[in-house]
């Protein structure tokens, strides 16, 4: 059923949206429905290495940041709302692009250095080729035995 423009996303929760004291449908308010969809990742784990494929939709590569730190990646991205200058076209009634920053990160352990990371964006997919790397294991401590 085709509902017109000026209800939300749905006609329910216009009806239904009591005011709230937490901050819980932040990202809701901010990415829409779809919230919960966002930087979805999908880890494969093969003999040598783990690949991860991250959905960025809407986001360019200079949109996107990989940091290294203390043995965990984050993955960043961050969008500008681009400011819309008032034309021949009319006013902005309704809009759906959004601004804002998302995070999340994994640990990759310790033994991982940036140089072992390949990324790749295409299509809206981050992927990310992450080698499985052992920390240096610390010498078993040997006691010497003593005669007597």
């Amino acid at each position: 059923m085709l509902l017109p423009s000026i209800f939300g996303e749905s006609l329910l929760d216009d009806w239904m949206d009591f005011p709230k004291f937490d901050f819980e449908d932040v990202d809701r308010k901010l990415y829409g429905k779809r919230a919960a969809q966002m930087m979805k990742t999908d880890v494969h784990e093969h003999d040598e290495a783990y690949e991860l494929d991250i959905d960025l939709p809407g986001f360019k590569k200079d949109e996107i940041k990989l940091t290294l730190e203390n043995g965990y990646l984050s993955v960043s991205a961050a969008k500008g709302l681009d400011k819309e200058e008032k034309d021949k076209k009319g006013k902005l009634i309704r809009q759906e692009r959004y601004a804002g920053a998302m995070q999340r990160s994994f640990y990759v352990g310790d033994a991982v250095v940036e140089e072992d990371i390949k990324a790749k964006f295409e299509d809206g997919v981050l992927k990310l080729n992450i080698p499985k790397k052992e920390a240096e294991k610390i010498p078993e401590k040997k006691y010497i035995a003593i005669e007597g």
